[in-house]
């Protein structure tokens, strides 16, 4: 489970409404609602009792949500985390889920070159867990991510978008297809991945479905792999085919949401270098693709 799961859970318990609670958090009740069951199976508890008219805390669900305050409070309670390289110091820490930007990292560099000069940049793996987590608990500076919707405390700037494929053993009957739908594959197995945004799972669809409450994985650039040792497909994106190329796996085309690439950054966050990330990533939509 990640915080925001618990964040969900306390306002939930507070608001006793799927649509209030969402509305708290910036999301639509459904997705708000997919978390919470996601969470209850994760412990393997019922938190809440739905009826068409109310929603109540159940026994077991009154000591978790007691527990999930203590947690977060010691979590907000957190000094900002050292770290010898910051943007004041010259250096931007950016956390990168994937293939990042593609292609477009050394425009985006020139960018903001253009507009912080003397800058740096220190490197930090995300995944598809800490994602958001990682930029909100300040780990790092910016984050290149997965942006599936509004998140409490981030501000996004959209610059990339990507299409969706299907990840096929090559021997599959879908590897030489020319494009699949999700009715197509709707009887295969599928590699459990991670989603720790409602968002995100959404996107997924069943491959987040897979997980079932175990873990699934976080890291995009291990999905070739696994679809090669498992013979289960998975969800990406299209760049993966040149980013993480494998030679028993074939990338195909599948109908659906597009993958789109932002930049994200602590909505509170107005320093200079925090701003001159934001004002590149914004000229860097208005540049011609290559």
């Amino acid at each position: 489970m990640d915080v925001r799961s618990l964040r969900y859970a306390v306002t939930l318990a507070e608001e006793l409404h799927f649509g209030r609670a969402a509305q708290r958090h910036y999301i639509s009740a459904q997705p708000f609602g997919r978390c919470i069951q996601r969470l209850e199976q994760e412990l393997g508890l019922t938190l809440f009792e739905r009826t068409s008219r109310r929603v109540v805390l159940t026994p077991a669900g009154e000591r978790v949500i007691a527990q999930a305050r203590s947690i977060l409070a010691a979590v907000d309670a957190l000094p900002e985390t050292p770290h010898p390289q910051r943007a004041d110091d010259g250096v931007v820490t950016v956390g990168v889920l994937g293939f990042g930007l593609a292609e477009r990292w050394p425009e985006f560099v020139d960018l903001l070159g253009a507009g912080l000069t003397g800058c740096t940049f220190a490197y930090r793996d995300l995944d598809l867990v800490d994602q958001y987590d990682a930029i909100r608990l300040q780990h790092v500076d910016a984050g290149i991510i997965q942006y599936t919707g509004p998140v409490d405390g981030l501000a996004f700037e959209p610059v990339l978008s990507v299409p969706r494929v299907a990840v096929v053993p090559a021997r599959s009957p879908y590897a030489d297809a020319d494009h699949l739908t999700p009715a197509d594959v709707a009887d295969a197995p599928w590699i459990p991945v991670a989603a720790g945004d409602p968002g995100l799972a959404t996107w997924a669809g069943p491959a987040a479905q897979a997980t079932r409450g175990i873990a699934g994985l976080r890291n995009p650039a291990g999905i070739p792999t696994a679809v090669s040792m498992t013979g289960h497909l998975a969800v990406h994106a299209a760049a993966a085919a040149r980013f993480y190329p494998h030679p028993d796996v074939r990338f195909v085309p599948l109908a659906g949401p597009a993958c789109e690439i932002a930049i994200a950054t602590r909505e509170n966050d107005n320093r200079p270098a925090t701003q001159a990330i934001r004002r590149a990533a914004r000229l860097l939509t208005t540049l011609p693709k290559a």
